[in-house]
């Protein structure tokens, strides 16, 4: 999977609103009403990890979720992880 360019990364990027390019990483913190409704949230976006085999960062403090996409073994971002983020961001509306 090849690195998309900073352009082509910023095309992506207007398409994921709150969505941000951090240190090389797509990255989004999510805020859910509990902890309940965000650890639901991480296991749906963990189903989908599973099936695309790319599996982002995870952090999660109570009620937010922070995720972080990048392509390890590509050395930074591609489509991959903007698909990603686009269906976790699906997920949390």
């Amino acid at each position: 999977m090849p690195v998309l360019s900073p352009r082509a990364a910023q095309t992506r990027l207007a398409q994921l609103p709150g969505w941000k390019i951090v240190s090389g990483e797509l990255v989004r913190t999510f805020e859910f009403k509990d902890f309940v409704a965000a650890l639901a949230f991480v296991n749906r976006v963990a189903e989908l990890a599973e099936q695309a085999g790319h599996h982002p960062d995870i952090d999660i403090r109570y009620n937010r979720v922070r995720l972080a996409l990048v392509t390890h073994s590509a050395g930074g971002l591609t489509a991959k992880d903007f698909d990603l983020a686009a269906q976790a961001q699906n997920l949390a509306l």
